[in-house]
């Protein structure tokens, strides 16, 4: 199986050009238990050289053996600044509630040092939604390879804040993967004031530079692929067959990124995506699951189990993705932006993301 997986990174090193690929090392096998793993990862070009990440594994009921025919898999995506499993749903609750194997993620720039102290620019969902979905190619593909029979169209993202992005990015990236994936007030857009910390950003930083000499240099492709509700971008996933149904939880006060919020979702209506906002109002506030119409906006475990436990749990209301995922397409999906166009390519079935330019 090892062997397996290392020949497909060494193919995929020699067969497509751009950025260099961690061709060397091999995907581990699944933990057979609770546990955590390394994966290997598409080169950041801000610290060129290998990379890895880890991924923390949680179980329905804390092994391996616990997973059915009726299993699906779960992406719980931590905040920006987190690592782990921070400011997102519970994984644990999820896998036992949900019947999931629940992924958190540590993508690239997890964690305070890298994100938020670190010199080099905030990735904002692009890098870090690749890295999120080759956590769930690592384990569909581990099932399958082992003969361990789940269920592939029940496969499913959420995250909070920064969690959000990289989840609406990874149904961008991958959009015909997810049966279901919950936003929870997450960044829509890198807009000028966040990319360039000018006023109005509320404090969001992505340290991005207008200087076309500097290393930082947001391109304007760069910042047109970070829009997860650009129109023509939307009408390419609409295009493509994009059937995930995209709950957008987002508080009303949540000031910085409410706006860009409607205008995504207004833009998905437009594009005829399967999108069900729920915006946090006053009268939503119980005190519980709900504690603020602001960014925070309670308890995520519960937010999540009670906007969508219906589409995620087994059950005739459940949402089961009804084709073949972007892994087993073995297709390159391609969004047009100013200059050139970005190219996510599942040829070898896990993503490699690259930039052409026209």
């Amino acid at each position: 199986m090892r062997t397996a997986f290392a020949r497909l990174f060494v193919l995929a090193a020699v067969a497509l050009s751009g950025p260099r690929w961690v061709a060397a090392q091999q995907w581990p096998a699944l933990p057979d238990r609770n546990g955590a793993a390394e994966l290997p990862a598409q080169e950041w070009p801000q610290r060129p050289g290998p990379r890895t990440i880890r991924v923390l594994v949680h179980y329905p009921s804390g092994d391996l053996a616990s997973v059915t025919a009726q299993t699906g898999v779960m992406l719980t995506l931590h905040n920006w600044g987190g690592k782990d499993c921070d400011g997102t749903a519970n994984p644990q609750e999820l896998a036992r509630q949900l019947n999931v194997v629940a992924l958190c993620v540590n993508y690239l720039q997890s964690g305070p040092k890298d994100s938020i102290e670190g010199p080099e620019p905030y990735d904002f969902g692009y890098l870090q939604g690749l890295d999120a979905l080759r956590a769930l190619y690592w384990v569909t593909s581990q099932l399958k390879e082992s003969g361990h029979h789940y269920a592939d169209g029940r496969l499913y993202c959420t995250g909070g804040s920064g969690g959000g992005n990289v989840t609406l990015m990874a149904n961008k990236l991958a959009p015909r993967t997810f049966a279901c994936i919950v936003d929870m007030c997450g960044m829509k857009k890198l807009s000028d004031e966040i990319a360039f910390n000018l006023p109005g950003n509320g404090g969001l930083n992505a340290r991005w530079s207008r200087d076309p000499a500097s290393p930082s240099f947001l391109t304007v492709d760069e910042q047109q692929l970070r829009f997860v509700g650009h129109p023509e971008h939307l009408a390419t996933m609409k295009r493509l067959g994009s059937a995930t149904h995209i709950m957008v939880v987002h508080g009303v006060d949540d000031t910085v990124t409410y706006p860009h919020a409607v205008e995504m979702v207004e833009n998905m209506q437009r594009a005829k995506l399967d999108v069900e906002p729920y915006f946090v109002t006053k009268d939503r506030v119980d005190g519980t699951t709900f504690t603020t119409t602001g960014h925070a906006l309670g308890n995520r475990t519960r937010i999540v189990l009670e906007v969508a436990g219906k589409y995620l749990t087994p059950g005739p209301q459940a949402i089961v993705r009804p084709g073949p995922t972007d892994f087993d397409r073995r297709e390159d999906i391609r969004y047009a932006t100013a200059t050139g166009d970005f190219i996510i390519s599942y040829r070898t079935g896990f993503p490699i993301g690259r930039f052409e330019k026209r």
